[in-house]
């Protein structure tokens, strides 16, 4: 084990421990979708909860979700569907937590249930807009959910690929490092390897920042300033992922762990990248309002940057990228002068 507490687990073989109880997935969309075929490769049944009792009828009559990666099929005798998240939470021991960070807040408003004693998955990615907080730290303020019973699941997995079988690596997170590895065994499958880790806080906002900087990516490639610069401003962006993170988090950590640097690097470089795909757009010229219009999925790097930009006002850590981006997509800077100025902090 390194520092950050990581270590691979075993990839052939279960934990010594089981992750508690039954499963709820709650969210509808391409990732929780992921996650959902992925336990059901372990486990008998899991508690499924969306929103929609039209997405929930169609998921039952094609056995697919109907909205989002239809090509993955499921015995839907081993789901239990729910659009009732006070239900959904009642009978589930687990909640894995897979709706977009814009939107978290408001897949929550209807909860009643108190979810204090219940173990935590989040599998979200982003800050809550409004609150500035990490997923983790939301959910300890407002319900009472100890830290030590969230685990958080990352790592350089684009649902779509996970969803074809690709080889991908995902990383666990926990407090408790025995309930970080029960639920890698979870997921672990032929083309799903994962490795655990204690770096709860530090996990969180790495996939964070990467959606900011695969914006940043897009845009450079859309202005079509080429794969040298774009090159130095990956590089770059790990080391200003990793002097934020150290100094909001404390400790230190290996930056080029797969939960860090290769989250970062897919989400810059990947088809699959809608944060690249939206940047890809503004760097075209579109603006941010015309872009997101554009995109069929929730862009979180957009998001992202506002809120990271406001929580950086207080820790003044040095981030010319994240800045640079922040000024194109909320102050309207034009982007050449925006890039030109990134362009001259880089090295």
């Amino acid at each position: 084990m390194d520092s950050g507490g990581f270590k691979m687990t075993d990839m052939h073989h279960g934990t010594s421990g089981t992750f508690p109880g039954t499963i709820a997935v709650m969210g509808g969309g391409s990732w929780a979708t992921a996650l959902a075929k992925l336990l059901l490769q372990n486990c008998s049944s899991i508690i499924w909860y969306m929103r929609r009792p039209d997405r929930i009828a169609e998921f039952k009559r094609l056995g697919h979700n109907p909205a989002y990666l239809s090509d993955v099929e499921f015995a839907i005798d081993r789901i239990d569907f729910r659009d009732n998240i006070n239900e959904a939470c009642h009978d589930a021991d687990t909640l894995l937590m897979a709706m977009p960070s814009p939107y978290f807040k408001s897949h929550l408003e209807k909860l009643t249930e108190d979810i204090s004693a219940k173990n935590i998955v989040i599998a979200t990615k982003g800050i809550i807009p409004g609150e500035n907080m990490l997923v983790s730290d939301y959910l300890e303020h407002r319900y009472g959910i100890c830290q030590d019973r969230m685990t958080v699941v990352s790592g350089p997995c684009h649902a779509e690929e996970v969803a074809l079988g690709r080889l991908s690596y995902l990383t666990s997170a926990s407090a408790d490092m025995d309930k970080a590895e029960a639920f890698a065994s979870m997921l672990r499958g032929k083309a799903l390897r994962t490795l655990v880790s204690s770096d709860i806080r530090g996990i969180e906002y790495a996939g964070v920042l990467k959606n900011v900087y695969a914006v940043g990516a897009g845009i450079i490639h859309g202005m079509k300033a080429g794969d040298n610069f774009l090159a130095i401003m990956v590089a770059n962006a790990a080391t200003e992922m990793k002097r934020f993170i150290d100094t909001a988090v404390g400790g230190t950590r290996d930056i080029t762990r797969s939960v860090y640097l290769g989250d970062l690097l897919v989400t810059a470089y990947s088809k699959f990248s809608r944060n690249h795909n939206f940047g890809s757009m503004i760097g075209r010229g579109m603006t941010a309002g015309r872009a997101i219009m554009e995109m069929e999925m929730i862009t979180e790097g957009y998001y992202a940057a506002k809120c990271m930009h406001e929580i950086n006002a207080s820790l003044n850590v040095d981030m010319p990228i994240l800045e640079g981006i922040y000024d194109i997509l909320y102050r309207n800077t034009p982007i050449s002068l925006a890039i030109d100025k990134i362009a001259s902090r880089l090295i």
